[in-house]
């Protein structure tokens, strides 16, 4: 990086610098009460460092994130069934989401890396979605709440809700179950799937069924296998979630 004037938090005057682009970026005011050593942590990959990386705010970034996006659909969208919410929620935080929203904001430019992860490609995506968890959760032990997260997060969040539910093929029922029955007791649903005799025109051919821990849930239809079990999984997490809440999935 270079020998710089050292600022406030023994971080480069130029790295603050840099630091407070990157929240202009995030259209947060750079002036608000952020903790700017954990958001330079936040954006140090363990390449460079062994000690000083932004793991453990990944880990705790994590977290915010899925308090975050539930907080957003309560809010916002508080009529949707809890099925669809928990399958929308599982898309907003998957690494794929986070690997976009971290491309769009430009996190590659101010994430300090070692020449040989520069290098990496195939690692960038993963580095990306660990860097915008660690970058979460140093926004909220800034402040230890959401007041930095929400004003421009819950906005990507409405605009790929909507998205979402536009085009009900991109929900995945399949990751939203499983993440509902690793969370109550981690066992994974069982898909079994079956391809129907052809009717003349009929375009659905295969049904699956998901059973989880010895009950059958969803039962669904698709012109493939994957079709199929996405719309049984759709079922089953509706009836699942209903279950779940009221204590009878036993």
């Amino acid at each position: 990086m270079g020998q710089h004037d050292k600022g406030n938090e023994g971080i480069d005057t130029w790295r603050r610098e840099q630091l407070r682009q990157f929240v202009d970026k995030l259209t947060l005011d750079a002036n608000a009460c952020i903790r700017w050593a954990l958001l330079d942590q936040a954006l140090t990959d363990i390449s460079l460092s062994a000690e000083y990386n932004n793991q453990h705010l990944e880990f705790f970034g994590d977290a915010v994130l899925r308090l975050a996006a539930a907080a957003f659909l309560r809010e916002h969208y508080s009529q949707m069934a809890v099925g669809e919410m928990a399958a929308i929620r599982s898309q907003l935080v998957s690494d794929r989401t986070l690997t976009a929203l971290a491309e769009k904001y430009d996190f590659s430019h101010y994430l300090n890396l070692a020449n040989s992860a520069a290098g990496d490609q195939a690692g960038q995506a993963s580095r990306l979605a660990d860097a915008f968890e660690a970058v979460l959760g140093a926004l909220y032990l800034s402040t230890d709440d959401m007041s930095l997260i929400s004003p421009w997060l819950h906005e990507e969040f409405d605009r790929l809700t909507q998205m979402l539910q536009q085009d009900p093929a991109r929900q995945n029922y399949k990751a939203a179950l499983q993440e509902l029955t690793q969370a109550h007791n981690k066992q994974l649903p069982e898909y079994r799937v079956v391809e129907l005799s052809q009717t003349h025109g009929d375009p659905e051919r295969f049904q699956a069924e998901v059973w989880y821990q010895g009950r059958l849930w969803g039962q669904g239809k698709g012109g493939s296998r994957k079709q199929a079990e996405q719309a049984a999984a759709e079922q089953a997490l509706a009836k699942l979630s209903d279950a779940l809440a009221d204590g009878q999935d036993k």
